[in-house]
């Protein structure tokens, strides 16, 4: 090969958090094969210096460009040159508002407004902090070094080699080299942290701003015990000395995985017992182990080109789960999986507009609206797949291999699966190169003939879209015979249909037994679904069982291949239903169905929820309990505020009691504080808008006003909800505006209007971070587009001439438009 590539980047930076600017000195040594007459590097917004090519005794100051449209500069040299090669960059910078790059981070201490400048690199913005090449595969180690001012602390990836004080009263802080790593991963940041801190084999500390430092002690404990799961099961030491997981206020995203200085919104690091919910503390863990999971999925081994980042975000959201489930097995996280993850991953690929996992021209990769669903949600779902299919020893050695032979290295998706191969003898490769190498997911359509099945396959997706795909389907089965008893069986569907004898006195059937297939069921004989009703009815099927099956016929009804009616009567089988996952997701249904539709099928929705809702919370109490199983906990706060939404006066009534608690400044439980805000916003006025907004001023818990901002969205009074429009553009910080525009897309008062108000202020929401002005598309669209279709549709056809970044996300809104709109007219 004679690619140009780095060895070493020496980066010496000066932040001037007074005027929001930093100056730069990139070191860079390369390894040139053959003699080369110029090179290119990656920047943007950087404004160039000095490019400078260091030899034996003379240095040579190098002519250069900069193409800002291709986001490249071009030095070229005085003479060819080969070998290592030293060139020395001088560059200024900003740090900017966009969260993105190297950038500012707002605070308030002691009434003041404050400033730390953090980095955020991932997937290509490292060029906005140094010159570079700004690949994954392209790694190299680092060292950073800072100027900042006296009383700041700086933070980088590694451990501080040295710290000397300067007569000017600044100080420089060096650190140590990295390991092999990309520039994705790199951090740096300076600012007033504090820490605390556990030293152990590895030093690990929390970072906030001060007087939040001690709310990390929550995040550390668990830190600690993922640590010691993650190096155990992966059979490789964490190869840093510290690991930090570092709290910052302003952040578009949820974290991200730099290797040893993990950052997070400060809702998922730290903790307070007065704010923090069951659901935010699970939140907070399945979060951490994630990111934990990266610095071995991505940040050791990392992914060749960007249309393997699967390998990364895949693995990491399966052990996040994974991870969280060994130390709190009564938090059912895997069943928590089915539907928070599962569920997300199989509406989203049901769409016409999909592709496949391994994403085709991955040459750049950006993770948004339309990707995300597809890289996490169901990669790590067919990982689950996998370690069903391979068995969980061999998939765990599997994993061991891989990682130990391409540690410090760059590696693609049929490396796992060779390694996967070795470890269980079984065809893993011809298997999952036709999971992740195609887009979309199958149906199994079953029909009994005698004692026999017929399984059929094909592309499942909510518009019809043809398809001649077929997917090597591992399909488990549970048989039940008149005698009471029921058996497993199980076959690999490898072509259009298959057989599957049952044996003599079978009486019902479930495919898909224990829901770890990706791929959804029909059963066309509808005698066998209201047998399964009855075991549903029995608890005679496990609680995946029966989430799976009442989501299946959810799935059928937004298909067109079953009326909204008939998923309402089979819901009369779940009447005494008590398992969090099939009411969680009966819930989510029902809420979709009340939101798409109008009228008399809106009532009818609303009707059947209310019934169902008021018993459930009769039965769990509506106030939280000492004794509440963790996902009753989660389960009450969804329900209650869907209760109310579906006219219930008892819940609505217990929520305006309890909001009245905090209204006087009292206390109410975390685990209900959400719903009983939206019923409170619901049923308030202008002074109860007044109220959030001053606590909203007030509040120092980003998890109490994730609350508030959830609520707000949540007004009937149109007066109110139009002062919520303009204090969510204007007054609510830039990481969070899209908060309460994504409430009131599921706000039926809010709704009618939304559209209108979306174009009239398109060049406001244009200047959202990127990924939240696809989240706000993605939920406006959808719902307030309808009976706008053609107006919408024509809009976003000349829109998207201007906008081609936003194509994916407005094209998958389109559809689930005109899926929506199918439902209504059905």
């Amino acid at each position: 090969m004679n690619e140009i590539r780095p060895i070493h980047y020496k980066i010496h930076l000066e932040p001037d958090l007074a005027k929001f600017q930093f100056t730069g000195k990139l070191e860079l040594l390369l390894e040139v094969p053959a003699p080369a007459p110029e090179i290119s590097l990656n920047t943007l917004d950087l404004a160039i210096w000095k490019c400078t090519l260091m030899g034996q005794g003379q240095d040579d100051v190098c002519a250069f460009s900069v193409d800002p449209r291709k986001e490249e500069l071009k030095i070229f040299f005085p003479r060819p040159v080969s070998g290592e090669v030293s060139l020395v960059i001088d560059y200024v910078g900003e740090i900017n508002n966009r969260m993105a790059g190297f950038y500012r981070s707002r605070y308030v201490r002691d009434g003041k407004e404050r400033y730390a400048a953090v980095t955020q690199f991932e997937e290509s913005d490292a060029r906005r902090a140094f010159p570079c090449f700004d690949h994954p595969a392209m790694k190299a180690t680092f060292e950073v070094e800072m100027l900042i001012d006296g009383a700041l602390t700086a933070i980088s990836n590694t451990a501080v080699a040295e710290e000397r004080r300067l007569e000017d009263g600044r100080k420089l802080v060096r650190f140590e080299r990295t390991p092999n790593m990309s520039t994705y991963l790199v951090f740096f940041g300076a600012g007033e942290f504090e820490f605390i801190q556990d030293p152990g084999e590895v030093l690990i500390r929390v970072a906030a701003v001060p007087g939040k430092a001690q709310q990390g002690k929550y995040s550390l404990e668990f830190l600690r015990k993922a640590l010691t799961f993650c190096e155990q099961y992966y059979g490789i030491k964490y190869p840093l000395s510290k690991l930090d997981l570092i709290a910052i206020a302003d952040f578009a995203f949820g974290a991200m995985e730099n290797w040893g200085a993990i950052t997070f919104r400060e809702n998922l690091v730290l903790h307070d017992p007065d704010k923090t919910s069951k659901a935010g503390e699970e939140r907070m863990c399945v979060v951490i182990a994630h990111e934990l999971a990266h610095q071995w999925f991505g940040n050791l081994v990392t992914p060749e080109d960007w249309k393997y980042l699967w390998l990364n975000e895949s693995f990491a959201t399966y052990f996040g789960y994974g991870v969280v489930d060994h130390y709190y097995p009564e938090w059912d996280l895997w069943e928590q999986f089915l539907q928070g993850q599962t569920q997300v991953a199989l509406d989203r690929d049901a769409l016409q507009e999909t592709f496949s996992i391994e994403i085709p021209g991955g040459d750049h990769v950006v993770i948004n609206a339309s990707t995300a669903p597809i890289i996490y949600n169901k990669g790590g779902s067919i990982l689950r797949q996998v370690e069903s299919y391979v068995g969980k020893e061999a998939f765990r050695r599997g994993l061991g291999l891989y990682l130990r032979k391409y540690q410090y290295r760059c590696a693609s998706s049929r490396d796992l699966w060779e390694a996967l191969e070795e470890a269980s003898a079984k065809p893993v490769s011809t298997m999952m190169s036709n999971w992740i190498g195609q887009p979309g997911f199958p149906m199994v359509t079953v029909e009994r003939e005698g004692a026999n099945l017929r399984l059929t396959q094909q592309r499942f997706t909510y518009l019809n879209a043809p398809s001649d795909q077929v997917w090597l389907i591992p399909v488990s089965v549970r048989v039940f015979y008149g005698d009471g008893p029921s058996k497993e069986m199980a076959t690999l569907l490898d072509a259009k249909s298959a057989i599957l004898d049952m044996g003599a006195g079978a009486v019902a059937y479930k495919i898909n037994d224990g829901q770890s297939g990706f791929y959804r069921v029909r059963y066309l004989d509808s005698d066998n679904l209201k047998k399964l009703g009855k075991q549903i009815a029995s608890k005679g099927l496990s609680p995946a069982d029966r989430w799976g099956i009442q989501d299946d016929l959810y799935a059928m009804v937004k298909r067109g291949d079953a009326k909204q009616e008939d998923y309402l009567e089979f819901l009369s089988h779940y009447s005494e239903e008590d398992a969090s996952l099939p009411l969680s997701s009966i819930a989510a249904n029902l809420h979709h169905a009340f939101l798409v539709q109008e009228g008399n099928p809106r009532d009818r929705v609303a009707s059947v929820g209310r019934a169902l809702f008021e018993r459930v919370l009769e039965n769990i109490g509506y106030e939280p309990g000492l004794q509440d199983r963790h996902t009753t906990s989660i389960l009450r706060d969804q329900i209650l505020w869907q209760a109310a939404l579906y006219g219930s006066t008892k819940a609505e009534k217990f929520c305006m009691t309890q909001f009245s608690l905090l209204l006087k400044e009292q206390k109410v439980h975390p685990d209900i504080q959400r719903s009983v805000m939206q019923v409170g916003a619901s049923c308030g006025n202008r002074e109860t808008f007044g109220w959030f907004v001053g606590r909203l001023n007030s509040s120092e818990s980003e998890h109490e006003r994730m609350n508030m901002l959830i609520a707000i969205g949540c007004f009937k009074d149109r007066e109110v909800l139009e002062r919520v429009k303009r204090y969510a553009l204007e007054e609510v910080p830039d990481r969070n505006k899209f908060v309460p525009i994504g409430v009131m897309s599921e706000n039926p008062i809010a709704i009618p209007f939304l559209w209108d108000w979306y174009q009239a202020n398109l060049p406001a929401l244009e200047r959202f971070h990127p990924v939240h002005y696809e989240r706000v598309i993605a939920a406006l669209v959808p719902v307030c587009g309808l009976g706008r279709e053609e107006e919408v549709r024509s809009f976003f056809q000349e829109y998207m001439k201007k906008q081609e970044k936003l194509r994916d996300v407005v094209k998958l809104s389109l559809e689930r438009l005109e899926i929506h709109s199918r439902m209504r007219q059905a």
